[in-house]
């Protein structure tokens, strides 16, 4: 042995210049952390190439970028027209326009409402002087708001007990301190009108805001998952290894592996985001597994008579190719993020196979120096403990026909569960119900006020001035009345609708004149008539282009899923492509619409980087365990788990969503690990101590089959730590990694030592 193990020694002779080293090493590249930011733009989720925001950054490009903050108030004694709630909508509404980026402000006071005298087309807010209203004229309002097709399901519900004001804003996108800023701005401004107008309810909702608590989301994750996961590690780690050294070693190596990998994002001007908050938490929980092995092969060795020194280097020989093996293809795995669509998720991947990396080179050197350094006294533990690894792998061995035989069938009716998934998402659902914009956002949705989900056209006539041809506003009228006609869709609103409006207002109010204007020539002029008379900041520049060939047309739907959303756009092609105009046909953006493509499209990417990564970690598995056998056999428990936890999903949830492709890659990277260990014990009881494949499998379960264990509850830990994020795809991710790895111990312990005696009893 002292042969084998001399190359070792290096570690222990020059401990302390490895010591002073990593930690030098560490503090230059923890030195980056101070460059992070959390990033609170949504639209990080989307790649430059993804062609819905391609559409969606035409059609804001077209018109007018749709950022927006919605706030709905609901007055106590629940109707919207009297005095009081009239006085404050229009003091609100006043009081937006001072926001910061605000460009532009829509509510039930400022409407444009059109009046004609004679061949005069007169237009002024609907509610001018709202403290001197007689009930008279109260009641006027009412019936032209609550019968305006422009108002109702996007400013005011049906029933008039809670009305809206909308603020698109126009931010210019060069400091990550404008969402913030805008949304602690509007805050301080309701806190102020709740103070002066106690018998209102305020709600607070838009695009902003929402980019706000993202930001918040990244914030609370990394304030409160990391510690909780240092506790568990301190906690976890010193209970099974018995050994306050272990679990102090444990933390440094971790630590400085997160540093490393926080400091690199920094230095490489990686921002903070959603997903790759939780990346400490992910780079901890997969840094513990390198440091049990070792940690457990040492104190292993130490119990048989071996002095620390001498375990140190055993543990080193026996486990640096199965760590250095496990490091690579954990680290593969994340790397196969890179194929990803959501650019977050690639930067995930990279920042945690660095992580994993570093954790591999302090693991061999850093842990060992410091060992070397440290007291290591050792527990010898009860008799029963070993006699309960061996019971258990009696059982095993006893009982593989049969365990082989069941596992297969309850793997494959688990996996059927696959069968029952859905691939859905809900943008609103990604936080949890603590935070309050989610909770203002579902109350608006269910009083109808306005959907939770926009889909946009930009509608072209084909030339210059084409938009007030009669044949382009019959085509869009014709286009809204399908969009009114289709479930979950609450209102529509399209330029035909302003037309209409206007030739019934220059008719005399006349009903049968509520249809788009039978000349070019007329339309032209209502509509040249109309935007002369529109104040600063409430023209048509958000619904015409300014060529006017092109409108925007808005569909405003209800609650409802990702699914639902792609499902309406192909629809509504169809219907374009069959009545329509080639010139009429549009695909439907917005970030709604982005959003509801973009699972779909992450897995469709993602199974490329998936394939190569199984293709690469089948190699290497080849390679190192020296045979193709043994590294195919390593497929079955390396790709059930992942399987099996998607099975499981279906059966309890049945619907997916971003985080399903990110997911796989995690579990094929993080479960190779036990597998490995396992393997690699087996085929040095075949080969070094020429052992039958039942006492091999022994074995490998008494001098391996603790640290699985350990290693398996530290990565469960880790990732169910996850679950505690209001971010649902951190929640999801972290749940199905926590059931796959479940997975990964019961196949590695039940199925797999059963598979490797039928396969070499064979020979």
């Amino acid at each position: 042995m002292a042969s084998s193990t001399a190359p070792f020694y290096a570690v222990i002779r020059f401990r302390w210049l490895i010591i002073i080293g990593s930690i030098l090493f560490s503090v230059i590249m923890a030195m980056g952390m101070q460059n992070l930011a959390f990033n609170p733009d949504s639209r990080v989720f989307f790649s430059k190439q993804n062609p819905q925001l391609v559409a969606m950054e035409e059609l804001e490009n077209t018109f007018v970028k749709n950022e927006n903050i919605y706030i709905a108030l609901k007055p106590e004694q629940g109707d919207v027209f009297n005095v009081k709630t009239l006085a404050l909508v229009k003091a609100l509404s006043e009081a937006c326009w001072q926001i910061p980026y605000s460009s532009r402000v829509d509510s039930i006071s400022n409407f444009q409402h059109m009046t004609v005298l004679g061949d005069d087309l007169s237009v002024d807010d609907l509610v001018a002087d709202p403290e001197n209203l007689s009930q008279q004229e109260i009641d006027e309002i009412r019936q032209v708001v609550l019968n305006e097709h422009a108002l109702v399901h996007h400013l005011i519900n049906p029933a008039g007990t809670i009305t809206g004001i909308n603020i698109n804003l126009l931010k210019p996108g060069k400091s990550l301190s404008e969402v913030p800023t805008t949304v602690a701005y509007v805050r301080d401004m309701l806190d102020e009108f709740s103070s002066e107008y106690p018998q209102h309810d305020f709600y607070l909702t838009g695009s902003v805001p929402f980019d706000q608590v993202f930001s918040q989301v990244s914030q609370d994750d990394s304030a409160t998952l990391v510690p909780l996961m240092y506790l568990i590690i301190i906690v976890g780690v010193g209970l099974l290894l018995r050994s306050f050294s272990a679990s102090f070693v444990t933390l440094i190596v971790i630590g400085m592996s997160t540093a490393v990998a926080m400091g690199m994002m920094g230095h490489m001007g990686m921002m903070i985001t959603s997903p790759t908050a939780v990346a400490p938490v992910i780079i901890m929980t997969l840094a513990i597994a390198d440091s049990v092995h070792i940690l457990a092969t040492m104190f292993s060795e130490m119990r048989r008579g071996l002095d620390k020194f001498a375990a140190i280097q055993e543990a080193l020989r026996i486990n640096l190719k199965p760590v250095f093996v496990t490091s690579l293809t954990t680290a593969i795995g994340f790397l196969s993020m890179n194929s990803s669509d959501v650019p977050p998720f690639r930067e995930l991947g990279n920042v945690v196979a660095v992580g994993v990396l570093a954790a591999f080179v302090f693991s061999v050197l850093l842990l060992p120096a410091i060992i070397a350094v440290l007291p290591m006294p050792i527990t010898v533990p009860k008799q029963e403990k070993e006699s309960l690894r061996d019971r258990f792998a009696d059982f095993v061995i006893n009982n593989r026909e049969r365990l082989l035989f069941g596992s297969s069938i309850v793997m494959l009716l688990i996996m059927l569960g696959i069968f029952r998934i859905e691939l859905n998402d809900n943008f609103i659902e990604y936080l949890d119900e603590s935070y309050q914009i989610r909770l203002d956002t579902e109350l608006i949705a269910s009083e109808q006020v306005t959907g939770l989900d926009i889909v946009e056209y930009s509608v072209s006539s084909g030339r210059s001035g084409g938009i007030t041809t009669p044949e382009y506003l019959e085509g869009l009228d014709k286009l809204g009345k399908w969009f009114e006609q289709q479930p979950d869709v609450m209102t529509v609103a399209t330029f035909a609708d302003i037309m209409k409006r206007l030739n019934r207002k220059m008719n005399g109010d006349d009903p049968d004149y509520y249809s788009p204007p039978d000349s070019a020539e007329l339309a032209a002029q209502y509509l040249l008539l109309y935007e002369l008379s529109l104040p600063y900041g409430l023209d048509l520049n958000n619904r015409i282009d300014i060529d006017k060939s092109k409108t925007r047309l808005t569909v405003i739907m209800k609650r409802t899923s990702a699914k639902k959303l792609r499902q309406l756009d192909e629809r509504a092609r169809d219907w374009m492509q069959q009545n329509l105009p080639a010139s009429m046909y549009s695909y439907g953006s917005g970030l709604s619409v982005v959003f509801a493509h973009i699972s779909k499209r992450n897995i469709d990417t993602m199974l490329i980087g998936i394939s190569v990564a199984l293709v690469l970690i089948s190699l290497i598995l080849i390679v190192a365990l020296g045979s193709v056998k043994y590294g195919l056999l390593s497929l079955v428990p390396n790709l059930f788990p992942a399987i099996l936890a998607f099975g499981v999903w279906g059966y309890l949830q049945s619907q997916v969503g971003l985080a399903v492709a990110v997911v796989a890659a995690i579990s094929i990277g993080v479960v190779v690990d036990d597998t490995v260990h396992f393997l690699t014990k087996y085929l040095l009881a075949r080969k070094e101590k020429n052992m039958s494949p039942a006492q091999a499998v022994k074995y490998s379960f008494n001098t391996v089959g603790t640290a699985i264990v350990i290693t398996s509850v530290a990565l469960a830990a880790g990732f169910a730590v996850l679950a505690f994020s209001g971010f649902y795809v951190n929640f999801s991710m972290g749940v199905l990694t926590v059931i796959a790895i479940v997975f990964a111990l019961l196949t590695d312990f039940l199925f797999l030592p059963p598979l490797l005696i039928a396969a070499d009893e064979e020979e």
